[in-house]
């Protein structure tokens, strides 16, 4: 996007709401849409380490600083067509993307549920982290999502999961109280990928925060449902708007007060959870991250790692 076509493309409704959200840092936020995006990939230490990819890749590559299996790619370069990608050593993946599953402390052994995995980025990290030990079931609602999801797990090597394509609901009955883990990234407005995809403007325009936000609370809850005591849940989105961030967070403290925001360790130009956000004023809601893209190399995202207590 241009300085000469942002104005015509975003909705004045949402720049008033992010100018109110970001204040003094607000014409930053606006310049970073004239910024290129960034491109990304991560290594599938299941298969290769770091070290030995970085040995071997054909393509200049960079480390992402937050992700420590991540790595940017100049634009013009194409990894699609390179024979590693096709040998599942890697998977393309917007830098900011990558940072939900890297938050959630799998370890091998575990039940983990990706509930909303197409087309497959979090669910082969999980994967990874899992090394062949425990169980991963990846769903998605969308059954041709659901075929992409399953050719990246295979492409992975990940031996130890299942393909489900299935509603949370109806998965919530077979799972009850099952998952160590869980990972929810939310069908969202899709704010944060403005600047990366601009048919998300149009988009938003069709189905605003307000059309999401009953279906994230709905699955958020099937979701809390389906996790063990003592398990842990990672939800994100791509949006910046406070209702399917901070407040579907919330509503699942009121729903579940046997819920509680963990630490996420932090990063340089990581942002706390926006409390002026929230409708109950709970200062735990700082614990939860904003990646904006006037502060990172990346496109906007949210994400909230929350702990089960035991009954």
């Amino acid at each position: 996007m241009s300085k000469h076509t942002i104005t015509e493309l975003l909705s004045p409704a949402f720049l008033s709401r992010m100018q109110n959200m970001l204040g003094d840092e607000y014409e930053s936020f606006l310049k970073s849409y004239e910024a290129p995006r960034t491109y990304g990939l991560r290594v599938n230490t299941a298969k290769i380490s770091c070290d030995e990819f970085e040995r071997i890749v054909p393509f200049p590559v960079t480390p992402i600083p937050w992700i420590s299996n991540g790595y940017f790619y100049p634009e013009d370069v194409r990894p699609s067509f390179c024979p590693l990608y096709q040998a599942g050593l890697f998977y393309l993946q917007e830098p900011s993307a990558m940072t939900p599953a890297s938050c959630l402390p799998v370890t091998p052994g575990e039940n983990v549920l990706d509930l909303c995995a197409a087309p497959g980025g979090k669910a082969t990290a999980l994967g990874a982290m899992l090394n062949g030990s425990g169980l991963l079931v990846a769903n998605d609602i969308s059954a041709s999502r659901a075929r992409a999801l399953l050719r990246n797990i295979e492409l992975f090597g990940i031996t130890n999961a299942f393909v489900t394509n299935e509603t949370p609901a109806h998965l919530g009955k077979h799972f009850p109280e099952f998952f160590h883990k869980i990972l929810l990234d939310a069908p969202c407005s899709g704010e944060g990928m403005f600047r990366k995809d601009r048919k998300m403007v149009k988009a938003w325009e069709e189905h605003g925060p307000e059309f999401f936000v009953k279906i994230q609370r709905s699955i958020i809850t099937q979701a809390a449902q389906m996790l063990k005591p003592g398990g842990m849940l990672l939800y994100s989105t791509c949006t910046f708007s406070p209702e399917e961030n901070e407040q579907t967070i919330e509503f699942l403290l009121q729903e579940y007060p046997q819920f509680k925001i963990c630490d996420i360790k932090g990063y340089e130009g990581f942002s706390d959870g926006i409390l002026k956000a929230s409708l109950s004023g709970n200062e735990q809601l700082k614990k939860t991250i904003r990646i904006f893209p006037h502060k990172m190399e990346g496109e906007g995202h949210f994400i909230a790692l929350l702990k089960k207590e035991e009954e």
